[in-house]
């Protein structure tokens, strides 16, 4: 029997509907703006037009504005809008955003989600995920986590030092997540707590100059001094901090790849274009058998990046926790998509390396990804952990 890949009619015409909105509505301002959208007016009015266009937020259910999708809804969804570096913050789709979305619906009371989610999910506002912090702090390891929350009365006071805190400048609050009890790594436990922008106790300290800049509000250092929250500032339940936050990193991981891909797609058509028109040597670079060899290949991990973030993301709708396959998928899909935007930008030579195409902005923007959401080596080892795992409980039988 065939195995059917194809999105739903309903996902397909949104596929369709993003496609067009993408061509032709966000391009030309990411274009004009070089890929960097550095003010509010850019933010507001991408957003008014993906909502009059109908392709505004389709991750959120429905009571709050959305379409509801669900995970392979939204990798066909999230590509289309990755086509351009603006899509993603056209839709209301873009990290930090967005995963702090699908975890406030998942775990947050019906008086948070007034609070947090709908103004989140409408675009009111803008959000940010503070755990990160610099060494020796919480990284790749989570367990590091060093910020400190203590029980007083009436609620909390948080003491922390935070970094690479992605979206901070602008945004109304903070996930932030603090150390609750324990101080052993592997006992200890940690919570989620929103803490409101406008707190005394939660200081912007500076902006973190970075290869990439495209994802709005830039990545901050951030303090929490004494920054004190009352009881139901706590997000989900007191200690349960950890288990949260693969709520919300395992679909996040795969976002992040949705929304890259469209990337890579959109590298490989200036590639193919520039191939196609170009003549060289006697001939049109795309006849010469070098530059056939880069479109195939790119073509190769543009199909098998889908196809793991298609598995992915069926395992996610399953309500399995896809701890290896969200790995194995963002590991690839972050390596592959580096390569094809290289590639492109390689078959583009000269003008590539220029600014009258975006592949340059493209490529420091992807390279990044092999770190973020854990880097490559981390999820190398946690698969090969799991792999061996499942050897030694096969021995066992």
């Amino acid at each position: 029997m065939a195995v059917d890949l194809s999105p739903t009619p309903d996902v397909a015409e949104l596929v369709e509907r993003t496609t067009a909105f993408v061509r032709d509505v966000v391009i030309p301002p990411e274009e004009r703006h070089g890929g960097v959208a550095r003010t509010e007016d850019v933010r507001t009015e991408l957003q008014r037009a993906a909502k009059d266009a109908g392709v505004f937020a389709p991750h959120v259910s429905h009571e709050y504005g959305g379409h509801g999708l669900d995970m392979r809804g939204r990798a066909a969804v999230f590509e289309a809008a990755g086509y351009s570096l603006f899509g993603p913050l056209a839709l209301n789709i873009a990290a930090p955003d967005e995963g702090n979305m699908h975890l406030l619906e998942a775990i947050a009371t019906d008086q948070q989600k007034e609070r947090y989610l709908r103004p989140l999910a409408t675009g009111e506002v803008r959000s940010c995920f503070a755990m990160t912090e610099p060494a020796p702090g919480a990284g790749s390891d989570p367990n590091a986590l060093t910020t400190v929350a203590e029980r007083e009365e009436g609620g909390w006071r948080i003491n922390g030092h935070k970094w690479f805190i992605t979206g901070a400048d602008g945004a109304a609050y903070a996930i932030c997540m603090a150390r609750t009890s324990g101080t052993d790594a592997g006992k200890a436990g940690a919570t989620m707590f929103l803490v409101d922008a406008d707190n005394p106790g939660m200081r912007l300290v500076r902006h973190i100059d970075t290869l990439d800049e495209s994802l709005y509000g830039g990545h901050l250092e951030v303090l929490f001094e004494d920054c004190r929250v009352p009881d139901d500032a706590v997000l989900g339940e007191v200690d349960e901090g950890f288990r949260y936050a693969q709520v919300r990193l395992g679909p996040a991981r795969m976002t992040h790849c949705m929304r890259w891909l469209g990337i890579a797609r959109r590298s490989q058509d200036i590639a193919v274009a520039r191939a196609a028109d170009r003549e060289a040597f006697g001939s049109r670079l795309g006849e010469l058998g070098m530059v056939q060899q880069m479109i195939a290949d790119n073509e190769i991990d543009i199909a098998a990046s889908r196809g793991l973030i298609t598995q992915a993301c069926w395992e996610l709708d399953q309500g399995r926790s896809a701890a290896q396959s969200t790995a194995v998928a963002k590991t690839f899909c972050a390596e592959a998509i580096w390569r094809v935007v290289d590639r492109s930008l390689q078959i583009c030579g000269s003008l590539g390396v220029s600014g009258d195409v975006l592949l340059s902005r493209f490529l420091r923007e992807v390279r990044p990804f092999r770190i973020y959401d854990g880097p490559s080596e981390t999820h190398r080892w946690s698969i090969a952990r799991r792999v061996l795992r499942r050897h030694d409980t096969e021995v066992r039988r």
